[in-house]
Formats: C-alpha cells, structure tokens, sequence
C-alpha cells in the first residue's frame, strides 16, 4: 500500500494506517512485546537519538553477565588457561565481526580501537604520506565535503608533509569519466594517495555509493583520474552499519572504520579497523609497547614488530571483555531481527513515513510547519538512511529555536510547576498585571535537570529558587493563607532574597509565594456548565487546569483589528497577539472559533475535557513585551462576539485507568476533538473532528 492508497491523513497518521502502508515494519514479529521483554525500561519514553547509539536489549546485557559469572576470562599477553581463553574467544569476536561483513580473515583484519575516530587516527598518522619534491608531486588527500569531522581531522596530519589536500563536493564524484587504464598492476613504490568519504552522511542520511571504492581504486572517478600513484579508499561506515548491510567483498574498500555502540548500543567505547589486507603492508608505524613488539634491545635501536598487523596496532591490553560483549551483541541482533537487512527496512519505513508526515504539516496560512534537509525524499533505502535533519518553522517561516520547542510534563494539578507562584503584597493579597502590569516583564525559566527557577528581568542579575521544598525547609518556612478566586489557599513564602529582588524591580514591597505540596484544590462543579464532573486538582489558576487558544481564531481576530483600525498606526504581531491571552496550549484549526464548540480533545494519546469558554477583560489588553496597556484587541473583541466577551476554552485532564503522572505532552502533537451538535447530549456525542496539528505549548 502506497502513501496515495490512504484513505486520509488522520488514517495514515494511526500506528495501524502506518503499517499498512510499509509492509517491513516490524522483522515480522510482535514487536510490542519485543519492546516490552527486550526493552521494558524505555517504558514512557521516546527514545530518538539511534544515529548518536542504538539501544541494547536486555537480553543481550543477560547474556553477557552469565558469560562473565561462568568464565575466568585473563589478560590475553600471559600465558595461562584463563589467558588462552580470553585470546580464543576474541579472535572468535575477531571472526565474527569479518562474517558480519562477508569476508574472511583471509581478506581483511580486525584492529580493535577505542571507537571510529581512533581507527581513523590509526589511518592518519600511519598512511606513508610523500611530501612534493621536485621529482613528483607528492601524495594527495581527498575527502568529500560531507565528511565527519574525524575525516577532515585528517588535514591535521597531512599538513606536516606538504600533502595536496581536495574538498570534493558529491555533485562531483556522481559523474563518472571514462578511463581505459588500470593501476592493479602498480607497485607500493608508487606515491600513495587517499581518498575518503561516508557511506552515510551523518547529517542528512545520505547514502553515498560504494561503487565508488572500485572506481576510485581504479582512477575512473574525479579526482584520481590524472593523479599518477596508488589510489587508497577509506570508507567511514560508522553511521551506514548500525542500519545496514555492508559486503566488503562486494566493495573492498582499503580502511573501514566502525563503532559498535552504532549497532549493538553496549559495549561503548570500543571500535575497529578493518584493513583490507592486500593494503596493510603499506602502514607504517614509530610507536611500540604494550604487547606490539615481538623483540626490542633496551640500548640499542633495535625492534621487530609481531607479524600480525593486529598485534602491532592494538597498543596495550585490548578491552577484552568489551570486546567478548560483542558475542552477545551478535547472538541479540541476530535473534531479534534476523539480521541487517530487515533492519535497514524497518529503519527506513519509519523514516519514510516521519519524512511523509513533516512535509505535508502546514500551518493555517498554508505554510511549512518544517523545513527538512535532505537530498533525497527517502524513496529508496539504499540512497537514503534513517536519519531525517530538520529545523521548525513558525507561520512567519522563521526558524525556531530548540528551547523554544517544548516536551513538557503533565502533572496532576495542569502542566509541571505552572501557576505554582503568585507574587503578592504585604497584605497577602494576589498581585495580578490588573495592578502591576510589569508582572509580564519578568521572566521566569524553569529547568528541569537542577530542578531550579531562575527569574530574570532587563536591568536585574538573576535570582534562583529550588522549584520543590524539602519537608524540612517547609516546616522552617513560613505558611501564609491567601486566596484565589474565593478559594483560600495553603501556600508558603519562598524567602528574603526573591522577595527583596521582585519588590525592587516593582518598586513595592512584596512577596513571593508557592502553592504548598500537600494542599489539594478542587475545580468547582459550577465551571463544568452541565457536564460530566471530572474530578481535578487545580494549582492557583482560577478555574481550570489549562487553557487553551486556537491560532486561527487569532489570526481572524487580527484581520478584523486591523479593518477597525485602517487609519491607524496600531499594528499586531501574531505571536504578540497570542503571548496577550496567555494560554496553555495553541492549537491550529481550521475555522475560526471552532473551539467553541468542542467538548473533548486529544492531543496525541492524552484526553480533555472542555469544561467552558473563558470570559476575557482588560488584561489582554497588556502587551506582555512592554507591559503598555491599549484598548485592543479587547475592543474589537467585543465586537466580534455577541453576548459575553470570550476567547479561548478551559481543559481538565481526562486520566485513564492507566495513566501516571507525570505524562508527557510535545509540540506537534496531532490533536483531535469532539464536536458538539446542536440537539445532541455532549455526554452521548462520539463525532470525532477533523485531525489539526498542536504547534505550540507554552508553559505560564
């Protein structure tokens, strides 16, 4: 089934309308319970950073921990039982690892090394660079422009020998020139060149052609063609192999870099060198030590390497039981998905389909919600990986910043530590913009990791508080009464210097407060208007949990302000608009006050019950940039709705029977809503609306 097969978005947005359209999901097995027995701690979580390390599965770290608990595994430099067995079951590794690749250790070795950077250092510092002389030009160094860093490293290297160093653009190497002439035949006399490149590019997962390696090999691909000398490859494959097959018999390429965490996520910290052997001969090494020499005179010049050109790489004592954690890293991927293939398959489907989704999400005004950087559109797994680079677009198609783009916890009481302060005066009494419009002017930042609250504003060094009390400081701290809507709160004094810091920026004496752990506040039945009671707890909001705005009703507001003011200089800023009304979530929609008529929403898997709409007054008419007051957009509010002056709607989480807080909810999510009809009970109404894209959680 094609993407075209779908019946709509909302159906190909569905786990079961994305299988339908990618066959390969899956290895053909229940992957929901792979997931829960291989990889039950990642419960709750989205884990997307597979290009930076794969995940290990628990059976694979079990496996490994029997292995250890039942041998007596020795320094492979002694000679003893355990010691031979440590050395017969790397090599064992050494075996299994060249299998993975589909040559012998006839063809290749394996070099062990602290991950893909140290192979390709290995490469660098002993490569038999010749500097130009008159008599030649020297060796040449190219590297495609869309290389690692490791790879342009290089330069660091070659610089101290007069090398020729290319940058070479892919749009350069994809034409191939004709030759006629072969180098198989020329010696290791001949000047030796390198060229390198990634089977994948890490940025966008561009998979660049092997066939390259022959052709390059052979001087019938820019720029080795008219270079005299020895065309060596280096192929960075640290990325390709954690999602796709490599035949090195197919492509033999001279030096093959790898990191095993890309594949197997444990051990990390550990890589190789796979050396062509054909190609090995030609390495040149000063350094010896640690188990690589096979005999050397302490006062004399005198060393003899160990023949194999692994013993003369592997400076030290190998990480020996790193590398036999290797063993159950194959024995897992070789179990759970029968291999690579099937991993490059169910790899790309899913990047296929994310690629699908970002590039048909738009905005209201029909503008991109991403902007994707990519040189295919992942139509082939074997031109594309699993690695999709984007940025986020606001309407404007401005970028947006990564901290502003939220995955905000949900608590019991709304989201995670919103409206837990209150600012207020010696009296007790809540402080609102109402009677310090210079509330808006203060920012306060939130950070999850130090658990601290960090307020800061134009003019003031920053102050910071822990974002929860220990129950020994609460019992220190002072309890204050205040009230909220009525409703008299358990709160407690956050201290001197935060209040010392905000009376000062204010110009008034005053204190700042936090809604106490243990104090429980119920939504009042009232604000329900007929429906089903929900149970919730509030924070010190007035009425509900959440607030919500949809960015369509406010872009038609801003129309009918600015007709109302043709002859004015007044203008808003959408985002300005929006900051004015200071919801919770912002929806896109796609008419103009629909929201008015939902009485359930869905963002992603996380239910809500509208519970009203919410009456607005002269505060939005505060502009929380400056703090400047202006009779818009209340007044063109109002005449645009009848009756009571309204703008947006209140939420209270719906938990299920299985929900546990905290649950995460994201920008971008997809939401869908219930829509009342006129006629019809809300409580019996099961119409789903039309699916529209969450753009954006802003957190009070």
């Amino acid at each position: 089934m094609d993407i075209k097969e779908a019946s709509s978005l909302e159906e190909l947005c569905t786990f079961e309308g994305f299988k339908k359209v990618w066959k390969h999901y899956g290895y053909d097995s229940d992957l929901q319970k792979m997931k829960g027995e291989e990889f039950c701690r990642i419960k709750g979580i989205t884990y997307l950073d597979h290009a930076g390390t794969t995940l290990f599965s628990q059976s694979q770290i079990e496996g490994f921990s029997r292995d250890l608990a039942e041998n007596v595994y020795g320094n492979p430099h002694s000679h003893n039982l355990s010691s031979r067995l440590t050395h017969d079951t790397v090599e064992h590794v050494r075996f299994r690892i060249l299998q993975h690749f589909n040559v012998s250790p006839e063809e290749y070795t394996v070099i062990f090394t602290s991950g893909c950077t140290a192979a390709i250092k290995i490469v660098a510092e002993s490569f038999p660079w010749r500097p130009a002389t008159l008599e030649e030009p020297g060796s040449c160094f190219c590297y495609l422009t869309d290389s690692h860093t490791s790879i342009v490293g290089i330069r660091g290297v070659t610089s101290q020998f007069g090398v020729t160093t290319i940058a070479v653009k892919p749009n350069e190497l994809s034409v191939s020139t004709q030759s006629t002439e072969s180098n198989s035949g020329l010696s290791f006399e001949e000047t030796p060149h390198l060229f390198s490149y990634p089977a994948q590019s890490n940025f966008s997962g561009t998979k660049y052609p092997l066939r390259w390696i022959h052709q390059i090999q052979t001087q019938k691909l820019y720029p080795s063609r008219g270079i005299p000398g020895r065309w060596f490859v280096l192929l960075d494959a640290a990325c390709f192999v954690g999602c796709s097959p490599l035949d090195l018999q197919a492509y033999p390429a001279d030096f093959v870099p790898i990191s095993f965490y890309k594949i197997f996520g444990f051990p990390t910290g550990l890589g190789a060198l796979l050396v062509r052997n054909d190609s090995s001969s030609m390495m040149r090494k000063n350094y010896f030590g640690g188990g690589t020499a096979a005999a050397y005179l302490v006062g004399e010049h005198f060393f003899v390497p160990k023949m194999s050109i692994s013993s003369r790489f592997e400076d030290g004592t190998i990480p020996f039981l790193d590398i036999i954690a290797l063993n159950h890293g194959f024995n897992a991927l070789e179990r759970l998905t029968k291999g690579m293939k099937n991993i490059r398959l169910h790899t790309f489907g899913l990047a296929r389909y994310t690629y699908l989704i970002l590039s048909t999400l738009q905005h209201a005004n029909g503008k991109p919600v991403a902007r994707i950087y990519s040189d295919t559109e992942f139509c082939d797994p074997s031109t594309q990986g699993a690695i999709i680079n984007f940025n986020v677009l606001d309407s404007n198609g401005d970028i947006i910043g990564y901290s502003q783009v939220k995955d905000w916890p949900i608590g019991a009481k709304g989201l995670l530590y919103d409206r837990t302060w209150m600012v207020v005066n010696l009296n007790s009494v809540c402080l609102s913009q109402k009677q310090e419009p210079r509330l808006c002017l203060i920012q306060p930042q939130i950070d999850l990791e130090r658990n601290t609250l960090a307020i800061r504003a134009k003019g003031m060094s920053t102050v910071t508080i822990p974002v929860e009390s220990r129950g020994e400081e609460q019992q220190t701290q002072p309890l204050c009464q205040s009230k909220v809507c009525g409703d008299r709160v358990k709160t407690f004094d956050c201290g001197d210097e935060v209040a010392d810091w905000i009376s000062k920026f204010l110009g008034r004496h005053c204190r700042l407060i936090r809604q106490g752990s243990d104090f429980t506040r119920e939504v009042k039945k009232g604000h329900l208007q007929g429906q089903a009671w929900v149970s919730a707890s509030l924070s010190l909001v007035n009425e509900a949990q959440y607030l919500m705005v949809n960015r369509t009703s406010i872009l038609h507001l801003q129309e009918e302000i600015q007709k109302r003011n043709n002859a004015s200089t007044l203008q808003f800023n959408t985002e300005q608009l929006i900051g004015r009304f200071r919801a919770n979530f912002v929806v896109c929609g796609t008419q103009p006050f629909e929201e008015d008529g939902w009485t359930e929403l869905k963002i992603g898997h996380t239910s809500f019950q509208v519970v009203g709409q919410c009456g607005r007054c002269q505060m939005i008419g505060i502009d929380q940039d400056t703090g400047t007051r202006s009779k818009e957009p209340l007044q063109t509010l109002s005449a645009c709705r009848r009756g009571k002056v309204t703008f947006g709607v209140y939420l209270l989480h719906q938990p299920s029977e299985t929900s546990s807080y905290p649950i995460t909810i994201s920008a971008g999510s997809w939401i869908s809503a219930v829509v009342k009809r006129e006629g019809c009970d809300p409580a019996k109404e099961n119409h789903s609306g039309k699916p529209n894209m969450l753009s954006g959680c802003v957190v009070a």
